[in-house]
């Protein structure tokens, strides 16, 4: 919404007072022509009766407090003030007009918008006789049939855990509570190695990254690309070597130059360090989170692996719910609209991911895998957002304050953060109309989910192998997508924890 369009709204919300009477309605001539599916120019014109009702109205509101030379406050003859000061509401007028006006003709088009209308505030001028004509282009949710959403078949992953899950997760938290410690042993896979990174093309260096820090996994995770082999290159280094390899660069990556191609990457290794896992002494178990005993521990490591199985249960069900509702939806998206609604959904999946309670690394690894698919990625999402939105206004599905509440308590329990502070970054980012979509979407999910049937099939996890970094490899820029976790200062109980993933199970 441009800054214009946003004053319009605060002059309409001065010009009329909560308890005046509804407007009546105006006598609009408008015209929609069809830009693409979600596109649409209106043109409007409002009539000049309508004007001079306006007119009259501001003026109205005027009199009771206009001082003229030789009458009293409120007591001047009403074409006196008309006279005086039609020239000093005249904006007021106009900013009311025309948000009344776009209002009326989106409700009577049914117009379902999806943004602010593109509209400049300054080009438009009140005439001095006749009617005004202006025009604004508005994107839309498209018109579709809704597909059938009743009665879907639906393959549920299910999964007993084991107490070797349960040791293999216990592992992963002792893990994360472990000290680096200096080693001149050739780097192995899960080692931390400090390196500086050097990216070239056909010869010439298009960046770098110095003593960046990282645990040595099969993958490497860039904003804008993947290095596939990152583990296989490394494992046997000491510090002062150098190894080469390639990096695939995506191709949503903002380098056009390069997007789809390879780049060749060196690496230089500075040093390496091992983690050196603690014991699950008494004191440590009280310092991740007040633990009476090893057993208590378990239990709780035990009830977050079953969260994070309903997590991927719902994942895996939407996948195939909208996979089904969106088959038929073909329609053509702006590529203005993917590009800025790439941001929002990426923040959707972080909110979602954050209350579920994984680790910064995974959810880092999601973010870059995101960047990399931008385009495709927020297509599909924006349709299946489109489809499910219509599917909550046909079933009066709407959220409540009491929605807000248990998704931010979730969050915070989950980062380990207090609620007030979550609510603040939530709000401090312009993010809860992003969490409302969230709440909107699961509740159309669910009442699909109500009324599917289900076929159990086993679940089997993957092993987490990648590492992310939140850098380019064509080109450093300013990181727009907030951290995925903000520093908490506090070192709070047990349910601020986080959980590294499901186990891998094991395999015959």
């Amino acid at each position: 919404m441009s800054a214009d369009t946003a004053s319009t709204s605060a002059v309409a919300d001065e010009t009329m007072s909560s308890d005046q009477e509804p407007q009546v309605k105006l006598n609009l001539d408008v015209n929609v022509e069809t830009l693409g599916a979600c596109q649409r120019r209106v043109k409007v014109t409002i009539p000049p009766q309508d004007i001079e009702r306006y007119f009259d109205q501001a003026i109205g509101e005027v009199l009771p407090k206009a001082a003229i030379p030789g009458f009293r406050i409120g007591k001047a003859p009403r074409k006196l003030v008309e006279s005086r000061f039609r020239k000093d509401v005249a904006e007021q007028v106009k900013g009311q007009l025309l948000m009344d006006s776009i209002a009326q003709a989106t409700d009577d088009q049914k117009l379902s918008a999806i943004s602010e209308p593109d509209l400049d505030l300054a080009a438009i001028e009140l005439p001095n006789a006749g009617p005004l004509t202006f025009e604004f282009k508005l994107e839309v949710r498209p018109e579709f049939d809704m597909p059938q959403w009743r009665g879907l078949h639906i393959d549920r992953p299910v999964r007993e855990f084991t107490p070797g899950d349960i040791d293999q997760q216990l592992k992963n938290i002792l893990r994360r509570h472990g000290r680096l410690v200096p080693h001149d042993n050739p780097a192995q896979l899960g080692d931390y190695l400090t390196l500086n990174i050097t990216f070239s093309h056909n010869g010439q260096q298009i960046s770098q990254l110095t003593e960046q820090q990282l645990c040595l996994r099969a993958v490497l995770s860039l904003r804008d690309g993947r290095i596939d082999n990152f583990g296989q290159t490394l494992v046997g280094a000491v510090a002062g070597d150098k190894r080469q390899t390639t990096a695939n660069i995506s191709g949503d990556a903002p380098n056009e130059a390069l997007r789809g191609r390879q780049v060749d990457v060196e690496f230089e290794v500075l040093d390496l360090k091992k983690l050196e896992i603690p014991d699950m002494t008494p004191q440590f178990l009280r310092d991740i989170g007040d633990f009476r005993d090893e057993q208590e521990l378990r239990d709780f490591v035990l009830v977050e692996l079953k969260k994070q199985l309903t997590y991927y249960q719902r994942q895996k069900a939407r996948e195939q719910i909208t996979a089904a509702l969106t088959a038929s939806a073909n329609w053509e998206l702006p590529p203005d609209m993917l590009r800025r609604q790439s941001y929002r959904e990426l923040q959707r999946q972080v909110l979602e991911l954050q209350r579920n309670g994984f680790t910064d690394d995974v959810i880092k690894a999601h973010e870059n895998n995101l960047r990399q698919n931008v385009i495709k990625g927020t297509a599909r999402a924006i349709k299946e957002h489109f489809i499910l939105e219509r599917l909550a206004e046909d079933e009066k599905i709407e959220d409540t304050p009491d929605d807000y509440e248990e998704e931010i308590r979730l969050i915070a329990q989950q980062t380990g953060e207090s609620v007030r502070r979550v609510r603040a970054r939530l709000e401090k980012r312009d993010m809860m109309d992003i969490l409302r979509n969230q709440i909107i979407e699961r509740k159309a999910i669910d009442l699909v989910l109500a009324q599917a049937t289900f076929k159990d099939v086993p679940f089997i996890s993957e092993r987490f192998e990648t590492e992310a970094v939140d850098e380019s490899a064509t080109g450093t820029e300013e990181s727009e997508i907030p951290d995925a976790v903000e520093v908490a200062d506090n070192s709070g109980p047990a349910p601020g924890m986080k959980m590294a993933g499901l186990p891998e199970p094991e395999r015959e």
